[in-house]
């Protein structure tokens, strides 16, 4: 399971969210629109993903992620097909409504879900790092293959490329891998469906979850803030284009590492510690970066610093939640928090970007991205210190 969530999840980012950074600008032209527009619908596709977590993490808990993640790789592969074919900016953004909702169905959420379910606590973490380590690659793998075959097919018939590869991948190992914990009588399954509506009520009533909302809403802000923008940022100050997006494109690489070191320090040091310590390494590196980014050096030590964080919240999530509330009504709770996240991705860059035509520079955007880190961190840090409520329907 965790090797077919390594292989679906690779061709899953690179097909419905990295190919659009390569393809943006080739479908403005085609459409004989800008390409703000176009942005416009992938916003739209974020958007719906943020509004279908909670319901698709629902249906999760009560049936398992083979028929969901199935039917989202088929809604995937066929709004891949349909994207090909848009000729109007209003059938793009119908098309980007549909391809949001097969990402809620089919990406790290669902998948993740599916393993917290399956996993015992002592093999959780290594399964999930199985999987997300490989998927890190997505957009070193996917990002120049797309780039390739628009460049020698044009836009329309590298999205049917995509779409043929994602479904003749994707959905056999859905169909035949994904699977629930073993059954349980009638009597059993009604237990736990009574207990699920118990814990979930108890999550959205503990401080401790909204705390850990706060803590990966503003880093999930800060990270998307830096990928839409760092490029721009470092050309800004003078380095040449390819050496902005190679500095840039570290951040891939830096985010498997940073998984690596989370799992190894978190076997002998508490997981929110490593955690919060992560994300204010993040927001020195942010705030250091006018000062440092004038030099190749300075940029590539910065950028390091900051890259360390980048993708470790798609590994410290799971475990923090199923530590503290368990597996019975995860992947209803992790919609809930994945809802504001997914919302903080879709606005921060917006935000980020009036910020910026305000201010008339980058300081104050790199100012904002460390101060998300340090409230990423204290919300962490925070999230910890709370007394749990005094009822028995908190869990421990």
């Amino acid at each position: 399971m965790v090797a077919a969530f390594a292989i679906t999840q690779t061709i899953g980012y690179g097909t419905l969210y990295y190919a659009f950074a390569v393809l943006l600008h080739p479908i403005a032209a085609g459409l004989h629109t800008s390409a703000a527009v176009v942005t416009g619908a992938f916003t739209t596709a974020i958007l719906t993903q943020a509004a279908a977590a909670i319901p698709v993490g629902r249906w999760l808990d009560r049936h398992g992620g083979r028929a969901l993640m199935t039917t989202g790789t088929i809604l995937g592969a066929g709004m891949l097909v349909a994207w090909s074919q848009a000729r109007t900016v209003g059938q793009l953004y119908l098309i980007f409504a549909g391809l949001g909702a097969a990402m809620a169905m089919t990406l790290y959420e669902a998948a993740t879900s599916v393993l917290v379910s399956w996993f015992d606590a002592t093999r959780r973490p290594a399964a999930i790092l199985g999987m997300i380590v490989v998927a890190g690659f997505a957009s070193t793998i996917f990002m120049p293959l797309t780039g390739g075959l628009t460049e020698r097919y044009g836009w329309r018939t590298t999205l049917l490329i995509l779409a043929t590869v994602y479904a003749s991948v994707a959905v056999p190992l859905h169909v035949l891998v994904v699977r629930r914990p073993p059954a349980t009588s009638h009597s059993s399954r009604r237990h736990a469906t009574t207990n699920r509506r118990i814990v979930i009520r108890a999550a959205v009533r503990d401080s401790r979850f909204w705390w850990l909302t706060v803590a990966f809403v503003a880093h999930a802000a800060a990270m998307t803030t830096m990928t839409v923008h760092l490029v721009g940022y470092l050309v800004s100050r003078g380095h040449p284009a390819t050496f902005a997006a190679t500095v840039a494109g570290l951040l891939g690489v830096l985010s498997v590492t940073g998984r690596l070191l989370l799992t190894a320090t978190g076997r002998r040091l508490r997981l929110h510690r490593v955690v919060a310590a992560i994300f204010a390494l993040q927001a020195a590196a942010a705030l250091s970066l006018p000062a440092l980014a004038g030099t190749r050096l300075g940029a590539i030590i910065a950028v390091t610093g900051f890259g360390l964080g980048f993708g470790i919240s798609s590994l410290a999530t799971p475990q923090l939640l199923a530590d503290r509330y368990g597996t019975t009504a995860y992947a209803s709770i992790a919609g809930t928090l994945a809802a504001f996240v997914t919302l903080a991705k879709a606005t921060a860059p917006l935000a980020a970007a009036g910020l910026l035509v305000a201010h008339g520079g980058y300081r104050t955007v790199m100012t904002a991205v460390g101060a998300a880190c340090l409230t990423g961190a204290a919300g962490i840090l925070t999230r910890a210190r709370t007394t749990p409520r005094a009822t028995s329907d908190v869990p421990a």
